[in-house]
């Protein structure tokens, strides 16, 4: 997953892999929002997809930036909160169907190859 903005559009993009084989690629474009608004939308988008296709037991979350992903965690008030809590809700339904269910988030700087 990644977000940037260039001349005030917000790009967000998510691939999802099922066995190292793409299978979605989703592709956004917003206008004056925020690049921590743009993350949390890509994030929001890509556990959405993750969680609703059948037999995925681990989602992996590759991403630049973890400070993104700590808000979704955080129970104090922020602007993002709205986001946080549909994050949160997928998961909890993610969780709900099996035990063994896992979500992990690995940082992964735009510079590395």
């Amino acid at each position: 997953m990644d977000a940037s903005i260039k001349n005030n559009v917000a790009s967000s993009i998510a691939h999802i892999y099922v066995c190292n084989k793409l299978i979605i690629k989703m592709l956004h474009h917003a206008i004056n929002v925020m690049s921590s608004e743009a993350e949390f939308f890509t994030i929001r988008c890509g556990i959405n997809q993750a969680t609703y296709l059948h037999g995925i037991s681990k989602i992996i979350v590759v991403m630049d930036s973890i400070h993104a992903a700590k808000k979704i965690f955080n129970p104090s008030s922020h602007p993002l909160q709205k986001h946080a809590a549909f994050i949160l809700n997928d998961l909890r339904e993610f969780f709900t169907h099996h035990q063994e269910n896992t979500i992990k988030f690995w940082k992964c700087p735009s510079k590395s190859k």
